[in-house]
């Protein structure tokens, strides 16, 4: 009999704390440059270096997938350890250094992953604030060009750092 209780506590206490860590668990696709198996390895090994406890990159897609415990990580401190690792991501740019110490294999076309840059003012200096003829919010909302999960064409405009007549989303 107290076999069988300890085991059901047990048990119970396995459930309770296997359901407490699944909510934690946050799971993230975004694009990634890269170009080869090599490039895979790195992308992921940042990825897992900044707390993600899966990552698959997809080198046909430029497809990251991410699953990372909220409670110690977050969407952009893995995308910031991807760009420090040198991949342009749709979080975060790798600077000119980090991006040039890839392999030569490595080095992806960056003028076709670059936006361009539609922002003037001092908080927008240096960012892409569009890519794809999109409005980049993570760039815009850095800038405080964002109301609402919006670019505010208002604000953008009184800020002076939209040079596009709008932004598409």
């Amino acid at each position: 009999m107290k076999t069988l209780k300890i085991f059901s506590i047990a048990f119970i206490c396995t459930v309770i704390s296997t359901t407490l860590l699944a909510q934690k668990t946050k799971t993230e696709t975004f694009k990634v440059s890269g170009e080869c198996g090599m490039c895979e390895k790195k992308i992921e090994k940042a990825a897992k270096t900044a707390g993600a406890s899966y990552a698959e990159w997809n080198k046909e897609t430029k497809i990251i997938t991410v699953k990372y415990n909220s409670t110690t990580s977050n969407l952009a401190k893995i995308q910031k350890s991807i760009a420090d690792a040198g991949y342009d991501n749709a979080g975060a740019k790798a600077t000119d250094d980090a991006y040039h110490k890839l392999d030569e294999c490595c080095q992806y076309d960056r003028t076709s992953n670059t936006a361009k840059a539609c922002c003037d003012s001092e908080k927008c200096t240096g960012k892409d604030c569009c890519k794809d003829g999109k409005c980049d919010m993570q760039a815009c909302k850095d800038a405080g060009c964002c109301k609402d999960g919006k670019c505010d064409m208002t604000v953008c405009k009184e800020k002076g750092c939209c040079k596009q007549e709008e932004h598409k989303h």
